[in-house]
């Protein structure tokens, strides 16, 4: 069964109230079912994306308890196998505020309850174009980046080193299909292409063999200017780094990768947020959790900017032109108004530094440079937010 965690909330207010506005919010996980990997160094931790949205609670209570507004946040678990549609009606008939990490698939249904219809549900954990495209909703925001948005990251990186001739190796699971298919679209948007592509399908153990077989299945490249790895679930590309035919810079799921957040971004202010989370959770943040602190975060400021909790008024306010959150990532956070997605740079990193953070320089575009990354309006076909 699901089960609920927690209710967390501040009632207070030792100042004057300025509003007095109770802000209810639920964050809904979905557990499902995790494929095996070769490697258990990187496990996923238990409360990924949760203590995300736990920081980005605690930073609307700082500014709440000043402007007499009160911040609830429920945590809903959906064990593997449970009815999460059931869950998400228990949630929104308490509030119409629901943060959502789950497949794709159990979001748009949610989405589509007749419950959802007047609610603000925020994705913080699909990457899937095709929730800002054709099967986009209207009520579904997104403040984890598309595929889309990672790879043309790469893509622009690609660009300004000259970087023409590349290659490409992707896994078989339905995350690195996907991830995949949104690197042969960055491509071609960006005037690139890949000169070969080969598919990972090996079942040894890459712990012991991979000296041997990874140059092997290389060779045959023959020579190039970078390799593009798609192993969303971490699986082999760890065992394909300095393991190649040639000696080349290896990309995408692994060594430089594009990101949505990383404990290596420490500019615009990040390493206070950085600091923070480590402190309260014991770990570095990843990118649903960011995602999830930026949804939250979201729903403080426009609570705080309209002085508003109705759904109404947040969902204009978040669309308007006055809306910009602060990311600590050196630009203000907007969301497109043709899809819900959050406008956001995006790291390039890898695992010791930032190298780099997109939209690079020389990237223009006539509304906002950071369109240049993922579906623009003009490319996307999702009619909802008209």
């Amino acid at each position: 069964m699901y089960r609920f965690l927690a209710v967390i909330g501040v009632l207070c207010c030792a100042q004057p109230a300025l509003s007095d506005v109770t802000l209810e919010a639920t964050y809904l996980h979905v557990e499902v079912p995790l494929p095996p990997t070769l490697s258990n160094l990187d496990p996923i931790p238990h409360d990924i994306g949760l203590a995300g949205v736990r920081t980005g609670l605690a930073d609307n209570e700082t500014t709440g308890k000043f402007l007499g507004q009160t911040h609830i946040l429920t945590e809903v678990m959906v064990s593997e196998g449970d009815d999460a549609l059931a869950a998400a009606r228990t949630a929104l008939a308490r509030s119409p505020y629901l943060i959502l990490h789950a497949p794709a698939d159990v979001q748009t249904a949610i989405a589509d309850l007749p419950a959802a219809q007047d609610a603000l549900i925020f994705n913080v954990s699909e990457g899937d174009i095709s929730l800002r495209d054709a099967d986009c909703r209207a009520n579904l925001f997104h403040t984890l980046p598309s595929d889309a948005m990672r790879t043309d990251a790469l893509a622009q990186f690609f660009v300004t080193k000259r970087w023409s001739d590349l290659v490409m190796i992707a896994g078989t699971h339905p995350q690195d299909l996907a991830y995949a298919r949104a690197m042969r679209r960055s491509l071609e948007k960006f005037g690139l292409s890949l000169s070969a592509e080969k598919t990972w399908e090996f079942d040894a153990d890459m712990r012991r063999n991979a000296s041997q077989e990874v140059p092997l299945f290389t060779q045959d490249f023959g020579d190039y200017d970078a390799m593009i790895l798609a192993d969303e679930l971490h699986d082999f590309g760890r065992y394909v780094l300095y393991n190649t035919w040639e000696a080349r810079p290896v990309t995408g799921s692994e060594g430089l990768s594009a990101l949505t957040w990383s404990p290596v971004i420490e500019q615009w202010g990040a390493a206070q947020l950085q600091s923070r989370f480590s402190e309260a959770h014991s770990r570095a943040m990843q990118s649903p959790d960011y995602a999830a602190w930026a949804a939250i975060r979201t729903l403080g400021e426009a609570v705080t900017r309209t002085g508003s909790a109705e759904a109404t008024d947040v969902r204009a306010y978040m669309l308007s032109t006055d809306f910009t959150l602060a990311g600590f990532k050196g630009r203000p956070l907007t969301f497109r108004p043709w899809n819900g997605q959050l406008r956001q740079p995006i790291a390039l990193a890898h695992p010791r530094a930032l190298v780099a953070q997109a939209p690079l320089e020389g990237f223009l575009h006539h509304v906002n440079e950071l369109d240049s990354l993922g579906l623009d309006q003009p490319e996307s076909t999702c009619e909802a937010f008209q």
